[in-house]
């Protein structure tokens, strides 16, 4: 859905105490959660109509949120 949150306390509400768990005590899942976070700003931005890049660009960002949404989740699941 265009413009839909999809940060990762949305995404995995069932997980919120294991993430913020993580953030505070694991420096490489803080910095690829930061970095999902900002890439999802900037895909709702691009959703939004705010920003206009090419649809080959959109894709890549999205592509590049699903990979770290996957890992993050790894992380995730094996804490």
């Amino acid at each position: 859905m265009l413009g839909e949150k999809h940060d990762l306390i949305h995404e995995l509400p069932e997980y919120k105490d294991q993430i913020r768990t993580l953030k505070m005590s694991n420096k490489h899942f803080e910095k690829l959660f930061d970095k999902y976070h900002d890439l999802d700003h900037q895909i709702r931005r691009i959703e939004e109509g705010i920003e206009t890049p090419e649809d080959s660009y959109s894709e890549e960002l999205k592509k590049e949120r699903l990979q770290l949404k996957d890992e993050l989740f790894g992380m995730i699941k094996t804490a």
